[in-house]
């Protein structure tokens, strides 16, 4: 079997390790090569190509399919949101193969056998032969057509893109003290371990959870006046602000929530029973807008 992979980027990268791990010969073609003529066709474009997986990014993808030219083939992509039908009828053998796992080049992942993977296939022969190839990787495999695979991928940059960025701004907080970013290391372990046994919902914690206005607010005020950092003072407050007021509302019944100018207004009220400050949370719920 003679499998070729369609760019060379972090995903391409892992898979092409992986697949050499499991004896698994596959050909590693960068995309930009192939699409600026650098490459002989024939690398794809070859009839004794059985299976070609498409790990480009998906605003490419459709100008690299367009590109390759192998009916017999079985064509495959890896995109958590680009539909089957990318593949025309002139690539009437194809599907999907999306590994729900971050990759890096610098970070070749040996071990797949964890890594979730969500396949579809055109017809019955197509599912066959990608659930096979997906078998040699990994044991957790389900069959997912785009709407499913949409939503997991709006799921995965929750979890991982933005909670990474949460980090990012976390280590921001601490730059001008003398608390190191690994103090936080346990309590990120032992969130992440939680949700293992229970629902992130009741996992939950925190001043917004405890309906602490004054915390929030006190919290609000320190961020909105760090300057000279990698984010703006008032990202880290609209960040900080807007998922407290998630988070308050999600303990709420849709017809009790509220604003988190009013949320705020009753916490500056009891924090010192005066009107002196209102005028600068007006600014910035103005600000925000």
């Amino acid at each position: 079997m003679k499998i070729v992979i369609i760019g060379a980027g972090n995903v391409g990268t892992n898979l092409h390790h992986a697949l050499e791990l499991k004896g698994i010969k596959a050909d590693l073609v960068h995309a930009r090569e192939f699409m600026n003529s650098q490459l002989d066709d024939q690398a794809v474009n070859n009839t004794a190509v059985n299976i070609i997986i498409y790990t480009v990014a998906d605003n490419a993808l459709e100008d690299v399919v367009a590109k390759v030219h192998a009916p017999k083939a079985l064509h495959i992509h890896t995109s958590g949101t680009m539909p089957i039908d990318v593949f025309g009828d002139d690539k009437p053998h194809a599907g999907v193969l999306y590994f729900f796992q971050s990759f890096s080049k610098s970070h070749l992942i040996d071990d797949w056998s964890g890594i979730p993977c969500f396949y579809e296939g055109r017809d019955i022969d197509d599912v066959s032969a990608i659930y096979s190839l997906a078998q040699c990787l990994t044991n957790r495999i389900y069959e997912a057509d785009r709407h499913d695979r949409e939503r997991l991928h709006i799921a995965g940059v929750f979890a991982n893109n933005y909670t990474n960025l949460m980090y990012r701004m976390a280590a921001e907080v601490l730059k001008d003290t003398h608390i190191p970013f690994e103090a936080l290391l346990p309590l990120i372990d032992q969130t992440a371990a939680k949700v293992h046994s229970m629902s992130p919902k009741e996992a939950q914690t925190g001043p917004a959870v405890r309906g602490d206005g004054e915390v929030i607010l006190h919290h609000s005020e320190i961020l909105n006046q760090m300057d000279d950092r990698e984010f703006f003072a008032s990202d880290l407050e609209y960040v900080y602000i807007n998922m407290a007021h998630i988070i308050l509302n999600a303990q709420k019944p849709q017809e009790e929530q509220v604003s988190i100018s009013e949320i705020l207004g009753k916490a500056l009220e009891e924090s010192n029973g005066t009107e002196q400050n209102r005028p600068t949370l007006a600014r910035r719920r103005r600000r925000r807008l």
